[in-house]
């Protein structure tokens, strides 16, 4: 049996601040949380929490990832991807080494996403793997094309709607019954269904046709009363992915990240000229857009979670691990407190995807942990300030530098 016990931190335990507390974990698990001082075992290990705050290990809710970034974010803190597409021929194996191999970052995973076998996003081929996955062309298909991702070990399906123009290009699209058909079958297998909608319009169809939760806050142009009811009353979340949408917008977000020296002195130079990099598809006023709709839905009580669209193959302006932090900036730049945007990106995505055993700190949960400089929850640029993180109670080496794969 291993123990330790992090004294006399400030604790963030996934939805408020509890002031300094001892937090004791052993093995997997955390056992206690109390007072300040509280005994405990000569033979732990202490750590001094002094002057720092800790966290729940932070959950990136829309990833590409692979191995090299699953370290490469844990190094930052982010104990949990949740992958957005991925190949079952690098995501079954990733898996398995992930379940044995606590420098990674753990994984979720939709498999391939339904797409247009021409479509988005084939056209970001680079570390892809093969780009002719399977997909359903008609309704009829659509239910084994479900079974197959299920026997491949999905954990939720993903749909893409996207015809390419906020994103620079022009792609034909899934049609809109195939995805309200893979809603009623994974529903029916008691999943849940995510989609890629980047303009009001594609949200509207996919929150019509019953999805779970949009992956990206449309972009193109300014929100309606009519589809911010639409999509608080259908109970969806929304990952607004905003560092995404500064890249699309030519914002300096990536590039203001990729000079932060917390930054730098853990991205490889591949990952920081891609941080520091932005899409530029869209006009700069289309992120102040974005800001103003992400106000009304938050008002409209929609669920907001922390997501960067970091991917393995290189999306512009983004990178795994240091772009959650960014994000976090960024939902608190939209009008969150601090407290939401940890809430966004620690209990609030753990329990959107049912992930029970993390997310929070308390006894009998997994102790994924960060321990940041600073106070986050007054400064939310304080989590960048990482000073340690724990996987399932195993410290991570912080020094660490990955590449791509």
């Amino acid at each position: 049996m291993s123990a330790f016990v992090i004294r006399g931190a400030r604790v963030f335990d996934g939805e408020r601040a509890l002031g300094e507390l001892d937090v004791r974990v052993v093995d997997e698990r955390v056992a206690a949380v109390g007072a300040a001082g509280m005994v405990v075992p000569e033979d732990d290990e202490v750590v001094d929490g002094s002057d720092a705050t800790l966290l729940p290990g932070l959950i990136d809710a829309h990833t590409h990832t692979g191995s090299g970034p699953l370290r490469q974010a844990l190094t930052f803190g982010i104990t949990t991807e949740l992958d957005m597409t991925s190949v079952p021929q690098a995501m079954i194996p990733l898996r398995r080494e992930v379940a044995m191999d606590r420098t990674f970052a753990d994984v979720r995973s939709p498999s391939v996403s339904l797409t247009h076998p021409r479509g988005h996003p084939h056209q970001l081929r680079r570390g892809m793997g093969d780009p002719t996955w399977p997909t359903a062309t008609r309704v009829e298909d659509v239910a084994e094309f479900v079974d197959d991702r299920l026997a491949e070990g999905a954990d939720y399906l993903k749909v893409h709607l996207e015809n390419g123009r906020v994103l620079g290009t022009s792609l034909p699209s899934v049609a809109p019954e195939l995805v309200a058909a893979a809603v009623r079958e994974a529903h029916a297998r008691d999943r849940m269904v995510l989609a890629h909608a980047l303009t009001v319009d594609a949200s509207r169809q996919v929150i019509a046709a019953g999805v779970d939760g949009l992956t990206h806050l449309f972009v193109d142009a300014p929100h309606t009363a009519d589809v911010v009811e639409r999509i608080a009353v259908s109970g969806a979340f929304v990952v607004p992915t905003l560092s995404m949408l500064a890249s699309i917008t030519g914002q300096s977000a990536g590039a203001d990240l990729a000079w932060d020296p917390r930054v730098r002195a853990k991205l490889p130079a591949d990952w920081l000229d891609n941080l520091a990099a932005p899409w530029g598809t869209l006009p700069p006023g289309n992120f102040d857009v974005a800001l103003a709709s992400l106000a009304a839905l938050r008002a409209a009580g929609v669920d907001v979670l922390a997501g960067t669209d970091a991917a393995h193959f290189g999306v512009p302006g983004v990178a795994h691990g240091a772009s959650l932090h960014g994000e976090l900036r960024l939902l608190v730049r939209a009008g969150m407190s601090p407290a939401e945007a940890l809430r966004a990106a620690t209990s609030l995505p753990a329990q959107r995807f049912g992930l029970c055993d993390r997310g929070r700190i308390g006894p009998g949960r997994r102790a994924d942990l960060v321990l940041v400089a600073g106070d986050p929850t007054r400064d939310i640029g304080d989590t960048l300030s990482v000073l340690a993180v724990w996987r399932q109670g195993t410290r991570v080496p912080l020094a660490s530098v990955e590449t791509r794969p």
